[in-house]
């Protein structure tokens, strides 16, 4: 008991009778209180007690320490210990707690536990029943970015082989990206400038805040089942590793490693680095930069074509030239005899091709007609009705031959069958049965061989050889074997 208390007031909790209601009254000094005990607390009493008033004077309360003797129980229920050089805590952070970490805890990592103290009563042992952890040192957001990028790592996610190629020509693309800010605009400008054909689906998101994760993850899901865009771009401005944490989640990780469609990350700026970089099949330094290499194919090819055009139109120029040079020496009458005689020489040239047709089709008539006699000789050899004939006659001799084969087997065994069934009812015992005699079964059912098996007023059941009986024992004589 505390001596700068004055009095202290117990209730009696193990009285009986009357006698619950009696107060003891301890005062500090007064000599009333010689020989007055305080009856023994129970004890879970006391723990209940110690417990209630934890809870209540320590309902919210912020401790800093090591994590030290992690245990994660099957139930999701996660035990550890918080340590510093001195002094140590238990700490218990409930499933439902759990759920909501951003980080893995681990042994040897400085947290800062928000929750309530409490006493877990089947040990009496004082616990701290975590609400929430935050790392300190490099800060939460950096630790979760660390062991997310290191879990995604060791599961292959960044590997290079997973990294699809962009298409080259591209219809549609579809950009992720806030509708608000200059990051869309510039997609937009640079996407009309490079290939104005190309089409633009935008899915609005918020790029920060609690809503963006849940927002992107979505947007990733609704093409996803609507695959009408070649190529997705996630973007957005630059930012602090706060601003880029949607970025960051493993749900927006997931849901761009399941995409699809090829995925081009642009967030933040040529510095900056988020898991949907490394997870995406390309990153981009800038959002401005990602609309170039997604239609970067296609500026090359159109820069080709306009070379090419360019080529083609000085070429052109130069040959009009060279043809007037040449036709300005020629004669009228000879150009004129010149052009006459070309087409002289391919009238000549249609005429010759005209012959060799009708004489390819003259032999190939001959060849047909000698085909279609040839058919209609073999055709005549062959009397169909003759033929017919004769596999009817064998099909006859087949069925007169199977009837035969069939019936003498069977015949034998019909006879078979029928000495058989003679013999089996001359040795059945209901043929005896047929000559007058009967058989006698006891009350159990036992066939009666012997009268010693007889009983004075014992029943007795008799089948004859159409129909039974019931009979009772009056009188049982016993003959002696040893006189006959």
């Amino acid at each position: 008991m505390d001596p700068a208390l004055k009095s202290q007031t117990f209730t009696t909790r193990n009285a009986t009778g009357p006698q619950m209601d009696l107060l003891f009254a301890a005062e500090a000094g007064s000599p009333h209180s010689q020989g007055l005990v305080r009856p023994p607390w129970k004890v879970r009493e006391l723990v209940a007690e110690i417990r209630n008033h934890m809870e209540k004077e320590y309902r919210d309360v912020r401790v800093e320490g090591e994590i030290s003797n992690l245990r994660q129980a099957a139930s999701g229920h996660i035990y550890f210990t918080l340590k510093d050089d001195q002094s140590q805590l238990p700490v218990v952070l409930f499933r439902t707690k759990a759920r909501l970490l951003k980080f893995a805890p681990k042994d040897g990592l400085e947290v800062q536990v928000r929750g309530g103290i409490s006493v877990y009563e089947d040990r009496g042992q004082l616990q701290l029943v975590a609400e929430s952890l935050q790392p300190r040192g490099k800060g939460s957001l950096q630790v979760v970015f660390e062991q997310l990028y290191a879990k995604l790592k060791e599961e292959g996610l960044f590997d290079a082989e997973l990294k699809r190629p962009l298409p080259a020509y591209p219809r549609i693309i579809g950009v992720i990206t806030s509708p608000k800010g200059a990051v869309i605009h510039d997609i937009l400008n640079i996407l009309a400038r490079r290939h104005a054909k190309v089409q633009i689906l935008l899915y609005p998101v918020a790029v920060q805040g609690e809503a963006a994760t849940s927002e992107i993850v979505e947007a990733l899901t609704w093409f996803q089942e609507n695959p009408c865009a070649d190529v997705l771009v996630v973007a957005r401005g630059g930012g602090s590793l706060e601003d880029l944490a949607a970025f960051n989640s493993e749900e927006v990780a997931r849901a761009i490693a399941g995409s699809a469609a090829p995925v081009v990350s642009a967030v933040g700026h040529e510095t900056d680095f988020t898991i949907a970089d490394f997870i995406a099949d390309l990153r981009a330094p800038t959002p401005s930069a990602a609309a170039e290499l997604v239609t970067d194919a296609q500026y090359r090819v159109e820069e080709h074509l306009q070379a090419l055009d360019a080529r083609l139109e000085r070429a052109a120029r130069y040959q009009r030239m060279r043809a007037k040079e040449r036709f300005a020496h020629l004669d009228a009458a000879a150009v004129f005899a010149r052009v006459q005689h070309g087409f002289a020489r391919r009238q000549q040239r249609v005429d010759e091709l005209r012959f060799r047709l009708e004489s390819s089709w003259d032999k190939l008539c001959v060849a047909a007609g000698q085909r279609v006699s040839g058919l209609r000789m073999r055709l005549l050899q062959r009397d169909m009705g003759r033929q017919l004939a004769l596999h009817r006659e064998r099909l006859r001799a087949l069925e007169t031959g199977l009837l035969h084969a069939w019936k003498a087997p069977m015949e034998r065994r019909r006879t078979r069958w029928g000495r058989a069934s003679d013999r089996l009812l001359a040795l059945s015992p209901l043929a005896v049965l047929e000559r007058g005699y009967a058989l006698v079964y006891d009350g159990t059912g036992n066939l009666v061989k012997t009268v010693e098996q007889l009983h004075v007023d014992g029943p007795l059941r008799l089948r004859f050889a159409h129909g039974r009986a019931v009979a009772r024992v009056t009188e049982v004589e016993k003959e002696d074997r040893k006189k006959q």
